[in-house]
């Protein structure tokens, strides 16, 4: 069969930190589709302890895009890729200044290709690439301002079925990337019940196997959220977010660099749900801006859900 790479493939819901700070995803799928996770600021680093967490997110690509429009499906072998990620994960601030945060991703996926005029479907599950990072926040007391410094490790599977699946489409990268973000959070107003954060996150890889090279990531968001509403002890926050997302094209023998790398903005209205310790956090991400090179699948939208424990 012959192998072609014709599916840069591009994800719908991209937010930052890939959950550096904050509970969240991240699947680090060498075509861009991973799962970049962002919450109120309230999820941010707030103290000495630890949280726990769970996520949960879905995807379906099954929408051909050429530049900054849908274009046909004919285009592009590539014709689904619908994904069930799943990340567990715990944060730890040994006390005001220092911390530390470890991911685990699982991922999910459906993939269909058309070769030779027939369409070939396959199913599989895998671990991600595990994330260790470093959280520093001792810019100021309140810990409103950080930055994190870690790397992303080639844990996760990427040569599943090689001749059907291609590297961009795999689950793991295969690379080791260093990770470097920051995130700054404040108040609007002197009550203290609107605020504003924003965060980045930069993603490099710099040791690759096999001829291929993901493309360099910058991801970063702003938003604002609410806290004066309440429903008995459980206290309700929605948030507003936007979110720009980069990715420059792959790289390597192996790549498909003509159809990889992207821009993106997306709208994402969420909400979250605190009783302490526990905390639910949910939104939806709705592209509004993409702008990819070549041909590549995109989703119309990205659902998701978080579960913390403060502990």
């Amino acid at each position: 069969m012959k192998k072609k790479f014709d599916s840069a493939v591009i994800k719908s819901g991209c937010g930052l930190l890939a959950g550096m700070f904050v509970p969240g995803i991240v699947h680090a799928c060498a075509c861009g589709c991973g799962v970049f996770e962002v919450g109120t600021s309230s999820m941010f680093p707030a103290g000495e302890g630890g949280t726990a967490y769970f996520g949960y997110a879905y995807q379906d690509q099954s929408r051909n895009w050429n530049g900054a429009s849908q274009a046909s499906a004919a285009d592009n072998e590539d014709k689904q890729i619908r994904t069930d990620f799943f990340d567990v994960g715990i944060q730890y601030l040994f006390n005001r200044s220092w911390g530390a945060q470890l991911q685990m991703p699982f991922a999910y996926r459906y993939f269909k290709v058309e070769d030779a005029g027939k369409n070939i479907s396959t199913s599989w599950g895998s671990l991600g690439d595990l994330r260790v990072e470093g959280i520093y926040t001792g810019f100021s007391p309140d810990l409103s301002s950080g930055v994190s410094f870690g790397l992303k490790l080639p844990t996760g599977n990427d040569n599943y079925n090689p001749a059907v699946v291609d590297r961009d489409t795999q689950i793991g990268t295969g690379s080791t990337d260093i990770l470097l973000g920051g995130f700054h959070r404040d108040h609007f107003t002197q009550g203290m019940r609107w605020d504003w954060f924003a965060q980045l996150q930069l993603d490099v890889p710099v040791l690759i196997q096999t001829g291929y090279r993901p493309g360099v990531e910058l991801d970063s968001a702003a938003g604002i959220d609410y806290k004066g509403w309440s429903l008995g002890r459980v206290k309700i926050s929605p948030v507003a977010q936007a979110i720009f997302s980069y990715r420059s094209n792959d790289s390597g023998d192996a790549s498909d660099s003509a159809n990889s790398g992207y821009e993106r903005v997306l709208l994402a209205p969420g909400v979250e749900f605190s009783i302490h310790p526990m905390k639910i956090y949910a939104d939806v991400e709705l592209p509004v801006f993409q702008n990819v090179n070549g041909n590549q699948l995109v989703a119309p939208v990205l659902v998701k859900v978080n579960a913390s424990y403060m502990f």
